[in-house]
């Protein structure tokens, strides 16, 4: 039910972003990073779960200080956020409508509460790789991670 609300709360304010704000695929962030991640390829089994297939590529960078510069996507309400998804498209993007598809995601826990941002932030903390179901949560995570701009 928590998941539920999470997707409910960000399908409302991609829809009303998406009444005020044109898209522009400009917003679109690209790095050989996000490459990195945008390397993970997910498989559907019998039991539906959405299970992630690690290539090599990120496999190399597993445990190790990574960095990734992407839009802060809130999943709590708040002025400061410390667990949140980072993507490559800012929320006024609306992910769900079907213009720009849906991003890369990942999910990035701070030591610290950053404030939250329209502009992109760079992060750099420890990847984590975890191979559940992704339909539940993001299956790639940087954890200890520190805002640097």
């Amino acid at each position: 039910m928590k998941h539920l609300s999470v997707i409910f709360i960000l399908f409302s304010v991609c829809t009303a972003s998406a009444q005020m704000q044109k898209h522009n695929p400009k917003d679109q962030l690209r790095s050989l990073n996000w490459d990195v991640i945008g390397s993970v390829k997910f498989e559907l089994t019998d039991k539906n779960e959405l299970l992630p297939i690690f290539t090599e590529t990120i496999r190399r960078f597993e445990n190790k200080e990574f960095g990734l510069t992407g839009y802060l996507i809130p999943i709590k309400s708040g002025q400061k956020q410390q667990k949140f998804l980072l993507a490559t498209l800012p929320i006024n993007q609306c992910y769900f409508c079907g213009q720009n598809g849906i991003p890369v995601m990942i999910m990035v826990e701070m030591e610290n509460a950053v404030p939250y941002s329209e502009k992109p932030i760079q992060v750099r903390g420890i990847l984590k790789l975890e191979e559940k179901d992704a339909s539940y949560k993001p299956p790639i995570t940087i954890k200890n991670a520190k805002l640097i701009y």
